[in-house]
């Protein structure tokens, strides 16, 4: 019985039954042999063991995330919600419309209570089927080969299943298994799930769910020694593609809208050196590096001026680095921005020497901004007293040009914990085994007539990576320079 061609787009071109027929047939057969564990697999289990530990007896839905449409049929590239590869394993464009599902169960014999995780994705069909050569968004022959359920669980370690029996799986019980789910994340699984529960329950509790949300974000607060070594390896990539742009500036400023040129370098090696980018490459020239987040990149550079780049690889892991070196066009810093860089390099190596095992995560920003006023008061920039300035109710003035915080964690987000409770955020206690930044600037818009005629257009800010440990903490982007000679030396050796 020959089969049905499938509905098509438009413009596609249909398929005739003669084609139906002929495209199944004399292929090699999928190998045997199954694929080995992605490194992170090994580590997913005990994560996932934490999650079971602060949810007894309660069903958990952690969603990959599905396509996004960029324009028309085309998506953009996919790369999963953090909590899902975290509790995974599973990392690069890996895997749209799955879910990881942690399903309760009862102490029995020596076994105790916990949860059994399975993966629910959607697997690749068989050749004979209409999605193997006319589904541009899943069939092999539009998106390459997809893994079979066996695959998948060598890859991740994990019991699979198809995700068309995830429906079943989630409604089977759901009068009496509480469930939470990381809303939003896939849009129709939310709109499945609250449907359910209303339906079994009366009522959907938003408040568990975030509450769920949050504890997947407090788990990535102290990383394991894996994570620490992925965001090594996303340190020492980035180091590498900060060396090409350094290399390239002159060509930089040859070509015109410079910006980019120097955005495209970076992406290149982040794309072959890892995933690709962890965030929107900042490459802000001039006036451009008193602009935040400046991701325009369309400026020229010229020579003379500074470029503030903040970049970072994410690895196929997809731990990121975020790292930020501002860099003289020609190589040589003019006395002005000498001043300015060396007093956010100072603040910098203050908001390091205070990030301690057991000091508040608060503590490193207060060290490196009370630098930064104190030079802005030096300057005769600062109009209050230094330590008027700081009073958190009554100050803030320094706050003008430098409005953004010194730290942040660092992981598989470039922002990373950020739905962790206050208490254990920006009030917590740092950690041995908590990776953050340390990124004071100072921002002198070209404007701003309250700084002096030579420094208005100055924008710097240094950042780089540190783990905290039991001692000093442990400098992940090292391999960058830092003070202005290595920084000039740097230069001058790339473009040797």
């Amino acid at each position: 019985m020959s089969q049905k061609a499938p509905k098509l787009p438009n413009r596609q071109t249909p398929f005739s039954e003669a084609f139906v027929s002929f495209i199944a047939t004399d292929w090699e057969p999928y190998p045997s042999d199954l694929p080995a564990p992605l490194p992170a697999s090994a580590h997913t289990a005990p994560r996932r063991d934490a999650m079971s530990a602060a949810f007894p007896g309660e069903r958990l839905v952690i969603p990959a995330g599905n396509l996004v449409v960029r324009s028309n049929d085309c998506d953009y590239g996919f790369r999963p919600h953090s909590a899902f590869a975290h509790l995974t394993g599973l990392g690069t464009d890996r895997e749209p419309d799955a879910v990881l599902v942690l399903e309760p169960h009862a102490a029995a014999g020596d076994q105790p209570a916990g949860h059994d995780a399975t993966l629910y994705f959607k697997p690749r069909a068989p050749r004979t089927d209409p999605e193997f050569y006319a589904d541009p968004r899943y069939g092999e022959m539009w998106v390459g080969q997809r893994e079979s359920c066996e695959e998948m669980s060598a890859l991740t370690r994990l019991p699979t299943r198809p995700i068309s029996e995830l429906p079943g799986a989630l409604a089977d019980h759901i009068d009496t298994v509480p469930t939470r789910l990381v809303r939003d994340v896939d849009v129709s699984l939310t709109a499945l799930l609250d449907s359910l529960r209303q339906e079994a329950t009366g009522e959907v509790d938003r408040d568990a769910d975030e509450e769920l949300r949050t504890a997947l974000s407090e788990l990535r607060l102290v990383k394991d020694a894996f994570e620490i070594d992925e965001l090594q390896a996303a340190c020492d990539a980035t180091a590498v593609g900060f060396a090409a742009v350094a290399a390239d500036l002159p060509t930089a400023v040859e070509k015109g809208r410079g910006e980019r040129w120097c955005e495209g370098v970076f992406e290149l090696h982040a794309r072959h050196l890892g995933n690709g980018v962890g965030y929107g490459s900042i490459c802000a020239s001039g006036d451009h590096a008193n602009t935040l987040h400046w991701i325009r990149n369309d400026g020229g550079l010229r020579p003379g001026d500074l470029i503030l780049l903040d970049m970072g690889v994410e690895v196929d892991s997809l731990y990121t680095a975020d790292v930020t070196r501002t860099l003289p066009v020609d190589g040589t810093f003019t006395d002005p921005q000498r001043m300015v860089y060396e007093a956010v390099l100072v603040a910098q190596q203050a908001g390091m020497e205070a990030a301690r095992s057991g000091a508040r995560f608060q503590d490193v920003h207060e060290a490196a901004i009370r630098v930064v006023a104190t030079y802005l008061r030096e300057w005769g920039i600062l109009p209050v007293t230094v330590e008027e300035s700081l009073d958190p109710v009554t100050g803030g003035q320094h706050r003008r040009w430098m409005v953004h915080g010194t730290s942040h964690h660092l992981g598989m987000d470039v922002h990373d914990c950020a739905q962790a409770r206050q208490e254990f955020y920006r009030e917590g206690i740092l950690r041995p085994g908590m990776v953050i930044t340390v990124e004071p600037g100072i921002y002198f818009k070209s404007t701003d007539l309250l700084v002096p005629p030579e420094l208005r257009g100055i924008g710097v800010r240094i950042e780089d990576d540190i783990v905290i440990t039991d001692g000093a903490p442990r400098l992940l982007s090292g391999s960058l320079p830092r003070t202005p000679d290595d920084v000039e030396a740097w230069l001058a050796a790339q473009r040797a």
